[in-house]
């Protein structure tokens, strides 16, 4: 008797994991491609990713005080909500850009409808639609990093200058022709946190370790927008084009950071799949034939409306229901 055990119904699930675990995982994930856009864009940048994560926590705590919520262990989800907006920002935006998107996420986003697990669409991505919308020509004006010339990035844009210029997702789509190690290691113009597949890559790999995150909506989604370039992009099989596809823009921050949101994707193995193929679809879908070159943000966010369909149709049927008679 001296080891009590408890009893309950089942299902039984053992595990050490708890939301603030998972959230602080991320968090530290997070930090190596935050690290290297504080790097490449400088202290404006590093002031920007404070000031949208500070935003985040501090809305979120006078909401729940207000509103008279029991809070509970902090959970660190408005952390990293905090450090998605800021590395979706170009290191180029005023200060209060970052703000307003960040009670945006907060409020409307996510408390609103009932609060962390409640929300339809991952808050990051919703405030940064919210500011495009808002605020487009501030939010397409995109730093070029400070340690390389404009030698190196100038894609045939005139308007490179050091300062702002075209991404290379831009280049691409008006023909030209991009560097795949740039791209990879993150030496682009871009927004803060997006621009290094190698830091997003390392972050993911931490994520995947912890099992936080498996590999079925990223490895989905990569793999069937990879194969839209190679059916529909026009350079056939390109696989230099293809690579510098997916070394560009938000895709993989998207498809490690923010697809994979427990709250906002489908729980069901095969949902997942399907979700991760919808979203490659759908990103193909924007990039070559919309009028702008990315296409990520758009894309997880119908995923995300969709997610309740994709679950309802994948939700595996229990033993001995609805199943044919035999014999």
């Amino acid at each position: 008797m001296g080891k009590l055990f408890n009893v309950s119904a089942s299902p039984h699930v053992r595990s050490g994991a708890t939301t603030s675990t998972i959230m602080r995982d991320v968090a530290i994930a997070l930090m190596p491609a935050c690290a290297m856009g504080v790097y490449q864009f400088g202290i404006r940048a590093l002031l920007i990713l404070m000031v949208s994560t500070l935003t985040c926590a501090v809305t979120e705590y006078v909401y729940l005080l207000l509103t008279k919520r029991n809070q509970g262990p902090y959970e660190c989800s408005a952390i990293v909500t905090g450090m998605l907006i800021g590395m979706n920002m170009p290191a180029t935006v005023p200060l209060f850009i970052p703000i307003i998107g960040s009670v945006f996420a907060i409020l409307v986003v996510k408390q609103v409808f009932g609060g962390l697990g409640q929300n339809f669409m991952n808050p990051a991505l919703g405030a940064r639609c919210f500011l495009f919308l808002c605020y487009a020509e501030r939010m397409n004006a995109f730093a070029i990093p400070q340690k390389i010339g404009t030698a190196v990035l100038n894609y045939g844009a005139a308007s490179v200058d050091g300062i702002s210029g075209a991404t290379p997702l831009a280049a691409m789509k008006a023909g030209e022709t991009i560097r795949l190690f740039d791209a990879f290691t993150g030496f682009t113009g871009g927004v803060i946190g997006e621009t290094s597949t190698a830091m997003i890559l390392l972050g993911a790999a931490y994520l995947v370790g912890r099992k936080v995150i498996s590999l079925r909506i990223p490895v989905a989604y990569l793999a069937s927008f990879a194969l839209f370039l190679v059916l529909f992009g026009g350079h056939g099989l390109d696989w230099y084009y293809v690579a510098c596809q997916l070394c560009t823009g938000g895709l993989m921050l998207g498809a490690f950071f923010m697809a994979t949101d427990y709250v906002t994707s489908p729980i069901t193995k095969w949902g997942q799949i399907v979700f991760g193929i919808l979203l490659g679809v759908l990103t193909g879908i924007f990039r070559l034939f919309g009028n702008n070159a990315e296409g990520v943000s758009y894309a997880i966010i119908i995923g995300n409306l969709l997610v309740p369909l994709i679950e309802k149709m994948t939700m595996p049927v229990p033993f001995g229901k609805g199943g044919r008679r035999h014999g």
